[in-house]
């Protein structure tokens, strides 16, 4: 019995192992011989791998001032850039010229009609309880006036409510919103609707206090959005002091009498491009990281930080880039939209054109918030839970500078079109204390940019971009 022991462990080792094996075996499906191959998941982002990448892409814009003198040569030598302007045109031409000095890929001007809306002369005149001129700015898409103007008693009404409130006595007359500023999207209602609110109630004209915090005699002009159901009346905006100046001569009973002059009006339909310029992707071409910013402006001013500054941002990110020879996994696409402050052609005529191809749209970001301090980036509300997780590891390597922080708000007018179609959305977030200070005024001007400030951006944008584009998975899956 002794000489047989061992040969009995051997065979009862051999069983314990047959029993431990088979039931895994008879668990496994046995795969179809025409099924292919299933490959690994993706391996998910860790940031610590483009720490390199990152300091090279951080110094190079905060050594590199080729996106100063850009928008400078832009606000000194083209300036304000409205639809259907020559100097829009002048600028579009330009712009493409200059990104194929810089070898840039695919440089194109995409073809999209605009509308053509002229100023033309304007005036406000207080005519009692005293005469003065006050200084105004038409609201863009404004009717004109007849030639000799409108002459009428003004009202002056804190808000809706209020306007609500004076009902019919309104008609007939100048209905003035002097509504203070709280925060953009509040306040400039009042500057969008209030033109047509006021037709309602039988109102001649509007006028329209400034949509912004401060005031030094800067009105701000904007557009405005007619009502069908309403008849389209003149309106302009007031400066603050000016409608302060109304206000306090109707709370002492004064009778408010103006004539508002406006020569404004539409003409034919005309034709505008998109700006396109990319960095090719070396593995993944066809999917598209879009950056960009809008090439137009207001006529007053040079849109130097709306959105001069946005355009030269995102146009610098992908000359750097390439000059740094960092060509990423998958597509930058820069895009300058045109006609984004009075019709958002660009941005409609963009996702149409390349509707066909918005499913591999992987990420939109705009920059329409001026150039100020970057504090990281607004990530659209229905991004999802692993493209917020992505995005947040890739502003890790921001903090160095300060531009790490992911809000929840990433949007922009232009790029809203594509998020409809369902591509993610993010905007540059930076420090916007002043920007409404000079939005939309005559104050928008290049002495207002700071260079640090604006390469910080720059620094901001190209980074996110580079890593999302070359990121092995997808953002998101």
């Amino acid at each position: 019995m002794e000489a047989t022991q061992p040969v009995q462990r051997i065979f009862a080792l051999m069983l314990a192992l047959a029993l431990l094996i088979i039931p895994s075996l008879a668990q496994t499906e046995t795969p179809k011989k025409d099924a292919p191959p299933v490959p690994p998941p993706p391996p998910r982002l860790n940031a610590e791998t483009y720490r390199d990448e990152a300091a090279r892409i951080i110094g190079a814009a905060l050594t590199d001032d080729t996106a100063y003198r850009r928008l400078a040569y832009l606000s000194d030598h083209i300036g304000n850039r409205l639809s259907g302007s020559t100097q829009l045109e002048e600028a579009i031409k330009w712009v493409v010229s200059e990104m194929k000095r810089d070898r840039l890929d695919n440089v194109r001007a995409e073809r999209v009609l605009v509308p053509h809306w002229v100023r033309g002369e304007e005036s406000v005149e207080l005519l009692e309880p005293v005469s003065r001129k006050l200084t105004m700015l038409g609201l863009g898409n404004s009717v004109g006036t007849p030639p000799g103007g409108i002459t009428a008693e003004a009202v002056v009404v804190r808000d809706f409510d209020e306007l609500d409130a004076l009902g019919e006595k309104a008609r007939g007359k100048i209905v003035v919103f002097n509504a203070p500023f709280t925060t953009y999207g509040q306040t400039v209602q009042y500057r969008g609707l209030g033109p047509s609110r006021a037709a309602r109630y039988g109102a001649v004209a509007a006028l329209v206090r400034s949509v912004g915090p401060v005031s030094l005699q800067t009105p701000h002009t904007g557009a405005l959005r007619y009502s069908e159901d309403q008849p389209k009346i003149p309106a302009a905006a007031l400066t603050i002091e000016g409608a302060e100046t109304l206000r306090r001569m109707q709370e002492r009973g004064e009778r408010i009498r103006i004539r508002l002059r406006m020569d404004a009006k539409f003409l034919p339909d005309a034709e505008s491009a998109n700006v396109v310029a990319e960095l090719k992707g070396r593995e993944k071409p066809e999917e598209v990281i879009v950056i960009g910013g809008h090439i137009d402006s207001w006529d007053v001013g040079t849109g130097s930080t709306d959105d001069g500054g946005g355009c030269l941002v995102s146009w610098e990110v992908v000359r750097l880039l390439k000059k740094l020879n960092l060509r990423p996994r998958r597509t930058i696409r820069v895009v300058l939209f045109t006609n984004e402050e009075n019709g958002v052609r660009g941005g409609n005529g963009y996702a149409d054109a390349h509707k066909a191809e918005l499913a591999n749209h992987v990420l939109a970001i705009e920059s329409d918030s001026g150039v100020f301090r970057p504090s990281g980036f607004g990530l659209s509300e229905d991004a999802s839970p692993q493209s917020r997780s992505d995005v947040r590891e890739i502003a890790r390597l921001l903090a160095g500078i300060k531009a790490d922080r992911i809000d929840p708000d990433g949007e922009g007018t232009d790029i809203a079109p594509m998020m409809k179609e369902g591509v993610t959305g993010m905007s540059l977030n930076v420090d916007g204390t002043h920007y409404f200070d000079i939005h939309h005024t005559q104050a928008d001007t290049m002495d207002k940019i700071d260079p640090h400030e604006l390469a910080l951006c720059v620094a901001t944008m190209a980074l996110m971009a580079y890593v999302v584009a070359d990121m092995p998975a997808r953002l998101g899956r």
